[in-house]
C-alpha cells in the first residue's frame, strides 16, 4: 500500500534501518532528526504515520506527539513512539500524550509493518470521513448520527475466544472498563455467536487446548457476515510462524504475551475505529448506489439503470439466441388526475401503479419508471405470445380495481402498453424502445386501454401465420393469435 511515513529519531543510523525496511515494503518514507523538523513537515506535507523516537535530545517524542495532536490540521496523523523504555508509566505517558500505538526497540520487523499498514489504512479512512463531512456541511446538511457514532465512538463490543480461565478473566478485567466484552470458550460456539450478534472484534488465543485458533480465523474471513470483522490475535514467543500465516489470511493485528494492557487497549481503539469507519463508508456506498439507480418516488429502479440492464440482456439474448421482450405502458390521462386531485393524487396514483407492476412481475423481470407516468418492464427469456400475455395481464390489472386515494375517495384508472421484441442481430436498445414507444403511441390512438404490438413485429406476426399454417404447431399458433389481435390484416 501506498502512504507517507515520517521517521523521527535523532539518530542517522535508526532512521536509514527504519527507511530501508518501510521502503521494502513500498511505503514512501519521509525522514527527521528532531521534532521541531517533524512539526513543520507534518504541517507542510501530508503524512499518514509518525514513527516517533521517544528519547531525542531538546524536544522529546512525547512533546512532538502533543504538538501533533494539538493541532487541528495534524491532530488526526497516527503516531507510533518507538522507544527502548519498556516500563508501563511511559506508555502510560504517550497515551496520554495522544499516541496511537508503541513499538519497542529493537524494533521487529513484523511488528513494524503491521503497526504502520494498520494505522495507514486508519488514517485514510479517517480522511474519507472528515472529506464527507466537509461536503455535507458545504451542502448545508447536518452530520448524520451514523457519520458522528463512527468518529466519536471509543466503545465497542468485543467477542474474546480463549479457554484458559485466568488468562479470559485477567483480559477481562481490563476491557469491560470500557468494552462489552464477552468470553467464549469454544470455536463453533464462537462462530454462532458472530452469526447471531453484532460484534466490533473478535479477539482469538493462539494457544486453545482443544482446538486451532487459526482456524477459526480462517472461518471468520471465509463468511459474508464476518468477512470485514477485525481479528487480533493472542500470541505467544517464537510462535512467529503461526503469525505470519494468521496474518497471511487476514488477520489485523496482534499481541505478544504476556500482554501489555495499554498496548491491547490501543490497538482494540485503532480496530475498533477502523470497523466504525468502513462500516459507514460501506452503507453510504450501497445508499449512493441504491440512490443512483432507484426512483425515489416509487421505488422501481430508474432509467439510467435500465438502458444499462437492457443493453446487458440484449447482448446476451442476440448472442445465445434466446427471446427478450420488452413492455412500455403509460397511465391513460394522467394529466386529469393531476389537474382534478392534485400533485399529491398523482403520486399516490404512480406509487400504487408502481406497486401493482411489481406484484404481477416474474422474479426475472425487471420493472422501471422511465420518467412521469410512463413505466418498462424488460422480460428475458419471453417471446411475443408470452410478453402479449404479460401486457393483457398488466392492463387488466391496472383497470381491475379502482385506485383509493382517500379513504373516501376511489377512481378507476388505465394503462396502455405498447411491446416489441428482439428481431435481429441488428436490433439495439434504442431500436427496441422505439419500436415499443411507437405500438403505446398505437394503444392510444385506437381508444387506450389496450395492448399494442410494435409495427414491425407485424411482418413477424405474419410470418407466423404462415408457419402455423406449415407445422400447425401450438406455440407458434399461440404467439399468432396474440399478435394477429393488434394486427388483423395478418390474417387476410
Amino acid at each position: 500500500m501506498t502512504a507517507r511515513v515520517l521517521v523521527v529519531d535523532d539518530i542517522p543510523a535508526n532512521v536509514k534501518l527504519l527507511e530501508a525496511r518501510l521502503s521494502a515494503e513500498y511505503f514512501d518514507v519521509v525522514t527527521a532528526f528532531n521534532g521541531a523538523d517533524a512539526i513543520e513537515i507534518c504541517a507542510r506535507e501530508r503524512i499518514d504515520v509518525v514513527l516517533l523516537d521517544v528519547m531525542m535530545p531538546g524536544m522529546d517524542g512525547f512533546e512532538v506527539c502533543r504538538r501533533i495532536k494539538a493541532e487541528p490540521e495534524t491532530q488526526h496523523v497516527p503516531v507510533i513512539m518507538v522507544t527502548a523504555l519498556d516500563q508501563p508509566s511511559d506508555k502510560v505517558q504517550g497515551l496520554e500524550s495522544g499516541a496511537d500505538d508503541f513499538l519497542t526497540k529493537p524494533v521487529d520487523d513484523i511488528a513494524l509493518i503491521t503497526r504502520v499498514k494498520n494505522l495507514a489504512r486508519l488514517k485514510m479512512l479517517n480522511d474519507e470521513m472528515l472529506m464527507r463531512a466537509s461536503t455535507s456541511r458545504q451542502l448545508g446538511l447536518a452530520d448524520s448520527a451514523a457519520l458522528k457514532k463512527a468518529l466519536n465512538s471509543r466503545t465497542g463490543r468485543i467477542l474474546l475466544v480463549d479457554d484458559h480461565p485466568r488468562s479470559a478473566t485477567r483480559l477481562v478485567e481490563v476491557l469491560s472498563k470500557i468494552h462489552d466484552t464477552f468470553v467464549e470458550r469454544d470455536p463453533q460456539n464462537a462462530l454462532i455467536k458472530l452469526a447471531e450478534h453484532n460484534f466490533d472484534l473478535l479477539i482469538v488465543s493462539l494457544s486453545l487446548a482443544n482446538a486451532d485458533g487459526l482456524r477459526l480465523c480462517s472461518q471468520v474471513r471465509s463468511l459474508d457476515r464476518t468477512r470485514h470483522l477485525p481479528i487480533i490475535i493472542l500470541v505467544e514467543p517464537g510462535d512467529e510462524a503461526r503469525l505470519l500465516r494468521g496474518m497471511d489470511m487476514g488477520v489485523n493485528d496482534y499481541l505478544m504475551r504476556p500482554i501489555d494492557r495499554h498496548e491491547m487497549l490501543a490497538r482494540i481503539k485503532t480496530q475498533i475505529k477502523r470497523k466504525r469507519f468502513n462500516d459507514y463508508l460501506r452503507n453510504r456506498l450501497e445508499e449512493s448506489v441504491e440512490f443512483a439507480i432507484t426512483d425515489a418516488l416509487t421505488g422501481l429502479h430508474n432509467r439510467r439503470y435500465m438502458e444499462s440492464h437492457l443493453r446487458t440482456l440484449m447482448e446476451e439474448a442476440i448472442r445465445t439466441g434466446r427471446p427478450l421482450s420488452i413492455l412500455v405502458t403509460d397511465i391513460d390521462h394522467f394529466k386529469s388526475v393531476n389537474d382534478t386531485h392534485g400533485h399529491d393524487g398523482g403520486d399516490l396514483v404512480l406509487k400504487e401503479f408502481a406497486a401493482r407492476l411489481r406484484r404481477n412481475t416474474r422474479g426475472i423481470d425487471l420493472a422501471c419508471r422511465l420518467g412521469g407516468e410512463e413505466f418498462l418492464i424488460i422480460m428475458p427469456e419471453t417471446d411475443l405470445a408470452r410478453a402479449y400475455q404479460i401486457g393483457e395481464r398488466t392492463r387488466a390489472m391496472v383497470a381491475s380495481d379502482p385506485f383509493q386515494l382517500r379513504p373516501d375517495l376511489k377512481i378507476r384508472v388505465t394503462a396502455s402498453v405498447g411491446l416489441a421484441t428482439v428481431e435481429s442481430p441488428d436490433d439495439t436498445p434504442e431500436t427496441l424502445f422505439k419500436r415499443a414507444d411507437k405500438a403505446l403511441y398505437a394503444a392510444k390512438k385506437r381508444g387506450r386501454n389496450r395492448v399494442a404490438v410494435a409495427a414491425s413485429t407485424a411482418t413477424h406476426c405474419c410470418y407466423l401465420r404462415k408457419l402455423d399454417g406449415l407445422t400447425g404447431s401450438v406455440p407458434v399458433r399461440r404467439a399468432h393469435s396474440a399478435c394477429a389481435a393488434n394486427w388483423p390484416n395478418c390474417n387476410e
